[in-house]
């Protein structure tokens, strides 16, 4: 049969190898890092990406991912005690004082409070060790395959270590969370108590380039003695979301912001809204005489910024009698330089049943002459 073909080329950019581009790859500072597309999973920069480092306070990430998806199954007041304080930076809670599991995620994200981080530890997992279980747990269904938690908070332990790329991977799990997405992206919060329920304070984010750079919209700073400068971020523009870890980095800001340029020139996000697309196609043998054909799903992709993108939809110019609603009966197709991106499914919208024959005068001769 025919198929009815509607073809669009247009300039957008695609994914290109990165030997393709390395020489313009920017000088970092940093002993480790990588330069992380979560949207199609390719690492588009990158220096000893997978060496174990101390990840110092960055490991708040994960702590602050479990923390709010606890939070989420209910709002638990927690009561501060002695074991739950902590050397280092701090949200400041007194013995005594009452706050949620979200307000102790507020504590961490904004101020990298480790007394924050413990108090969330202990309520959750029972002990900072139990809780360490559950972070080791949760990176390995991640795919951190060369991470190992010990502490809530990223204080220094010689079996507490993970990787530019690990840390990636955990900030682009973070992001699908919405609560970490928000939390995560502003630039102050405001914590009020349960006790004293009169006390209010609002916590500054320690991620200066959600001011620095205006594609920023989240991230996690960390810093010990033995780990030296490290800092996680993400950054989105156009629909195309990039991750940046850097290691041990005294210039981390200006590279974050270095390395975003050059992703951004590189990539570009590929998007149609084919859930809104919508056909009525000629049906044969049908009750009806057409049949309502829609689009399965969205379609989007990152490709090189020198493509040129194909979009195709295939689909017969007639349908055959029955159609079952939710059956695909064609498909729309992407291609990149000739290449398959992908194909969103051509789906019936509504059951289309087969035409009932009208049995006559002469069906019944026939009949009784045939049979008799």
């Amino acid at each position: 049969m025919k198929r009815l073909a509607a073809i669009m080329i247009c300039a957008v950019c695609a994914f290109i190898p990165l030997k393709a581009y390395a020489a313009d790859v920017p000088e970092t500072g940093a002993q480790a890092y990588v330069l992380y597309c979560p949207d199609n999973g390719e690492i588009l920069a990158s220096k000893n990406e997978n060496e174990r480092m101390k990840p110092a306070s960055t490991t708040k990430l994960m702590t602050t991912l479990i923390t709010l998806e606890s939070a989420a199954k209910g709002n638990d007041i927690i009561t501060f005690n002695k074991d739950m304080t902590a050397e280092g930076s701090s949200m400041y809670l007194k013995l005594g004082e009452q706050v949620t599991l979200r307000d102790l995620a507020v504590g961490m994200m904004m101020s990298s409070g480790n007394d924050a981080a413990n108090a969330a530890a202990i309520t959750i997992g029972g002990s900072s060790e139990g809780f360490a279980e559950l972070m080791n747990e949760r990176a390995a269904e991640i795919g951190m395959n060369n991470t190992h938690f010990v502490t809530p908070s990223g204080l220094d332990d010689d079996d507490h270590y993970s990787t530019a790329y690990d840390l990636a991977l955990l900030m682009a799990e973070g992001l699908k969370n919405a609560d970490f997405a928000d939390l995560t992206s502003l630039k102050s919060a405001q914590v009020v108590f349960r006790e004293p329920n009169d006390k209010r304070v609002t916590y500054t984010n320690h991620n200066r380039l959600l001011s620095l750079y205006e594609y920023c919209i989240g991230g996690k700073t960390g810093y010990t003695q033995a780990a030296g400068r490290c800092l996680v971020s993400a950054a989105k523009k156009d629909g195309l979301t990039l991750i940046c870890v850097t290691l041990n980095d005294k210039s981390d800001w200006d590279d974050h912001i270095s390395l975003y340029d050059y992703g951004f020139s590189r990539l570009k996000a590929v998007r149609s809204d084919d859930s809104e697309y919508r056909l009525d196609v000629p049906l044969v043998g049908g009750e009806s005489d057409s049949v309502p054909v829609v689009g399965g799903k969205d379609f989007s992709a990152t490709v090189p910024d020198d493509a040129e993108v194909e979009r195709r939809v295939v689909l017969d110019n007639f349908l055959y009698a029955p159609i079952g609603e939710g059956r695909q009966v064609g498909r729309i197709e992407y291609r990149a330089d000739g290449e398959l991106l992908g194909a969103v499914p051509l789906i019936a919208a509504a059951d289309a049943p087969e035409r009932q024959y009208q049995r006559g005068f002469f069906d019944w001769i026939k009949d009784l002459f045939t049979h008799g």
